[in-house]
């Protein structure tokens, strides 16, 4: 969970920073590089959120069953 706030916050400062430099100059490269950033945080979002729900649900109900 430490690793995903630090993703988080460096991604957030990132934007932010990112957002900030199109504002001061103007050049629509800081925009898609903010876009990327964004969609890369999204998809490592997912997959955290995919293989958390595989560790709770799928692999307890696998014991279980066994």
């Amino acid at each position: 969970m430490l690793v995903l706030r630090l993703l988080l916050v460096l991604s957030a400062l990132i934007i932010v920073l990112s957002g900030g430099a199109y504002v001061f100059t103007r050049k629509q490269s800081y925009l898609r590089f903010a876009w990327q950033v964004a969609r890369f945080v999204i998809v490592m979002l997912l997959a955290f959120g995919v293989l958390f729900l595989l560790e709770r649900y799928v692999l307890i109900a696998w014991r279980v069953l066994l």
